[in-house]
């Protein structure tokens, strides 16, 4: 059996390991401390553990910190695109979006982690899925995303987003353990409110969310208003339609009491028209809600092409007039193909 990576324990689970060695209880707030507060990748760094210890926790565990094989900067600077090995050699792409400056904002930076290696969900605009789906990564590589994407970029990270390679629910398990990792104040210590989940709509996931008692923010990639147009875009929909995905998403703003997200991917000719708009407000009316525009990211192999502005603003303008909780995303990354919709685990040179 391979070693346990330590990234990937909670308190608990360390206690039971510290205590099974027949160390006090204590040595394990200490190696977690070391582990998800202070992100070492060297077991011998833990100096305030005996030697003893350390030596026993090399022979039975390892802490796998990513190997970043490249990275790409955006041309003004907010956006960084990591492409981390992992221990058996898969590769996964995060993303650091730097905001420091904006204006009535502090300071702020986010980290788009990936929670799979490639996708299985074929979105059709999407470029995650053109490579197939791997594996599911485990609550260590995702948190590391988080730890090793601020060691390498120095940018100090305080809002996570799981919207890069993957779809979070279908490594449900693993997924709801790294962010518990995340929050606990112990280890990084990221505010519930500061975390993101996006799924492409599985509808018995979401309902089993909204009771792990989490107020995370939840996003729905909905990218339509109509089950013929969803279909057509996204594969999931035929399992679990609007109808039954709405309710979902309902029953999720009962139990948390939180808003929900939806995100909606614009595309030219596709579902950008007022007539489009007019049937996103009516779908989304009774809901506790924010809508996201996304004007769609190219990916050649796609076809889809971005409305141009003027289209983009009427629709938001249409959502408005309904009363609807509407942005225009901003967009960061799309010349390093950093996007919404655009990872695919490319290789370049590190600089």
């Amino acid at each position: 059996m391979g070693k346990q990576d330590l990234r990937s324990l909670n308190l608990k689970e360390m206690e039971i390991l510290v205590t099974e060695w027949g160390y006090p209880k204590f040595r394990a707030r200490q190696l977690f401390h070391w582990v998800q507060r202070q992100a070492v990748c060297e077991i011998d760094d833990m100096t305030n553990l005996p030697r003893s210890f350390r030596d026993r926790l090399k022979q039975t565990t390892v802490i796998n910190c990513l190997e970043a094989l490249s990275r790409q900067q955006s041309r003004d600077g907010s956006t960084v695109k990591l492409l981390f090995r992992l221990a058996d050699g898969e590769t996964i792409e995060t993303v650091v979006m730097n905001y420091e400056g904006r204006t009535n904002q502090r300071d702020r930076a986010t980290v788009c982690v990936s929670s799979q290696v490639g996708c299985s969900m074929g979105c059709a605009f999407c470029a995650t899925g053109l490579g197939g789906w791997k594996r599911n990564l485990s609550p260590g590589e995702i948190v590391s995303q988080v730890m090793d994407g601020e060691r390498v970029t120095g940018i100090p990270i305080d809002n996570v987003v799981l919207m890069g390679m993957g779809e979070p629910l279908l490594n449900y398990d693993n997924v709801v353990k790294a962010i518990r990792l995340m929050n606990d104040d112990a280890g990084l210590n990221i505010g519930w409110r500061r975390i993101t989940l996006s799924t492409c709509g599985l509808v018995p996931q979401i309902r089993c969310l909204a009771r792990e008692k989490m107020p995370i923010i939840l996003a729905i990639s909905l990218h339509a208003a109509t089950d013929e147009k969803r279909d057509k875009l996204m594969p999931v929909n035929k399992k679990y339609p609007i109808g039954e995905l709405l309710a979902a998403c309902q029953e999720y703003v009962e139990i948390t009491g939180r808003r929900v997200t939806f995100e909606y991917a614009m595309i030219k000719g596709i579902n950008d028209s007022p007539q489009d708009a007019v049937k996103l407000g009516k779908l989304v009316s009774g809901i506790k809600c924010n809508v996201n525009l996304i004007p769609i990211n190219p990916v050649p192999e796609t076809g889809f092409l971005r409305p141009d502005d003027i289209a983009i603003r009427k629709f938001r303008s249409i959502l408005q007039d309904m009363n609807i909780n509407v942005v225009i995303r901003e967009e960061k990354g799309t010349d390093i193909d950093a996007a919404c919709g655009q990872l695919r685990r490319r290789r370049l040179n590190l600089k």
